[in-house]
């Protein structure tokens, strides 16, 4: 058979996340699952993360897979260190301003027959949160399936946005609304939501800026999903139903897939099986030692990939863990401080030294399952 024809078949997803650890990681996972029902895969990061899946060792295992890729967009942002955490701002500018090109341009080059798969872009999962990868779907002419990392509430919650601000509830007009009870106003016309106030809207609703790049980023995404041939939401239908039969007429389709990793779990030949999703090098001494604890002993913090602290809250934060008297096991990754390394407190190490272990990165799914984690 002629290489050129083989797989012709196949569907060709095209899979791109919001620049973000959360959003890569429940993004790869989704194309773990296509991949396993037959599609070839073709996943863009931009240059600077796919730059730190290297260094992470992620990607050990796609050496002479046939049917799944990886490229790469430039994000259009000076140079950084490569364990450092970009601006969420400056991202948010630069999706809004600089990203329809090249990847339209990486479309074009995959629709080719000259394309590493020789088969033509089948349609484009997006985040949701990437609102000019439908203008680019549009003008390939293909299906755009936008995948939403959040709940449906959340979800819900987002596209109300242009309908607050068309009401006047925001962007807020000071700061001083943060504080004297504005929050509590009782937002009552959302559907499938009840009893919800501003407050327990999604954290970009207390903006107070108009101008704020992920404020803009967020009206976009709610005024362009809709657009979309479909949307996926990491949620399951029993979890949120209400919310998600109100979601139904407001998108074309609506598709609830999740929990994404209870889904890997049951696939019975997962090639992709042992490919990572961390930018930051996984320590996996951390389950040795917390082998050596008893059941539901250990305390697990960690502030997620995107949260920054000031060097006082590091070492507030180090002393509230210190006065527990708790097993600890506390990530700390390398650009958590603010502007320098995170140091701490020598008397923090060694008052804490025989029940504590810190790492920059883990493996979160057999940290999280971990029996000796307190709560699990």
């Amino acid at each position: 058979m002629d290489s050129k024809t083989v797989g012709v078949h196949k569907p060709h997803a095209v899979c791109i996340p919001s620049p973000f650890q959360s959003h890569i990681k429940a993004m790869l996972k989704f194309a773990k699952l296509l991949h396993g029902k037959g599609f070839h895969i073709t996943f863009v990061n931009t240059e600077f993360n796919h730059q730190r899946f290297l260094q992470s060792g992620c990607l050990n295992s796609l050496h002479g897979l046939p049917d799944f890729q990886f490229k790469t967009i430039p994000d259009s942002l000076p140079p950084l260190n490569s364990n450092a955490t970009q601006d969420i701002l400056s991202l948010c500018n630069s999706i809004l301003n600089n990203f329809l090109a090249p990847f339209s341009d990486l479309l074009l080059k995959l629709n080719s027959a000259a394309s590493h798969f020789n088969i033509p872009v089948t349609c484009v999962i997006s985040d949701g949160f990437l609102p000019f990868t439908v203008t680019a779907a549009q003008e390939l002419r293909v299906p755009i399936v936008m995948l939403f990392t959040i709940s449906a509430c959340s979800l819900m919650g987002f596209m109300q946005f242009p309908l607050l601000r068309d009401k006047g509830f925001i962007p807020l007009k000071d700061e001083s609304y943060l504080t004297n009870g504005y929050l509590e106003t009782v937002i009552d016309w959302i559907p499938g939501m009840r009893d919800i106030r501003m407050r327990d809207l999604p954290t970009m609703v207390r903006a107070t800026d108009p101008n704020d790049a992920l404020f803009k980023l967020i009206f976009e995404a709610a005024k362009r999903a809709p657009e979309a041939s479909a949307i996926v939401v990491h949620t399951f239908d029993a979890l949120e139903q209400e919310v998600l039969d109100a979601l139904f007429p407001m998108f074309r389709r609506v598709y609830a897939i999740g929990p994404h990793q209870l889904l890997l779990n049951q696939s019975p030949n997962d090639s992709l099986k042992s490919m990572g999703y961390s930018l930051w090098k996984e320590e996996t001494e951390c389950l040795s030692w917390l082998n050596s604890k008893a059941p539901n002993s250990v305390v697990y913090v960690n502030f997620g990939s995107l949260t920054v602290l000031t060097p006082q809250q590091l070492n507030e934060f180090a002393w509230g863990l210190a006065n527990s008297k708790h097993l600890f096991l506390w990530i700390i990754r390398p650009d958590l401080v603010v502007g320098e390394s995170a140091i701490l407190p020598p008397e923090f190490v060694v008052d804490t030294k025989e029940r504590s272990l810190i790492a920059s990165w883990y493996p979160q799914e057999e940290v999280l399952n971990h029996p000796r984690l307190e709560g699990s």
